[in-house]
């Protein structure tokens, strides 16, 4: 058992190929539905077809795994409005983002409030949270606060509402 203030070497260090990190803990999610109201006119409308996603989530420390989330979504087809709506999974993670808005929400915070640069936040992300995420990345967010900050601003608030 180790104590305080002992040094515990990570299993990871001197790794240079993201090929050799350790496999990902996969945890389940499903939003596949057979039907859902359409957004533009709000008839019930049949599922079209399945989606996968993969997202990355803030890693599981106790096996030192990454975590990934293997997301499992329906598509609709509204025959009214003639248009393809995905369901919503804008409380998990933005539209087209393999990170989920922990791991956006924690990165930018390492940078702007704890004013790590990026590589070093990079590096941080993974020796303390085990997800991956390259440096240019970190910048892409903290660059873009307007756009991406205000979709993780509403999801922070969200959250407190529903709990």
């Amino acid at each position: 058992m180790f104590g305080p203030g002992e040094y515990v070497s990570d299993r990871t260090e001197g790794i240079t190929r993201v090929e050799d990190l350790p496999k990902a803990k996969m945890v389940e999610r499903s939003r596949n539905y057979s039907r859902r109201p359409c957004p533009g006119c709000g008839r019930r409308c049949y599922r079209n077809r399945t989606v996968e996603r993969t997202l990355h989530d803030i890693g599981d420390l106790v096996s030192e795994r990454p975590r990934d989330i293997h997301l499992t979504y329906s598509q609709h087809y509204c025959c009214k409005c003639h248009r393809y709506f995905n369901v919503d999974t804008s409380d998990l993670a933005p539209p087209k983002s393999h990170y989920t808005y922990r791991v956006i929400i924690l990165a930018v915070r390492l940078v702007v409030e704890d004013g790590l640069p990026y590589r070093a936040a990079s590096w941080h992300l993974w020796r303390d949270h085990r997800v991956f995420v390259p440096f240019a990345t970190i910048q892409n967010w903290v660059e873009a606060g307007g756009k991406k900050g205000r979709a993780a601003r509403h999801w922070r608030l969200s959250r407190r509402r529903a709990g």
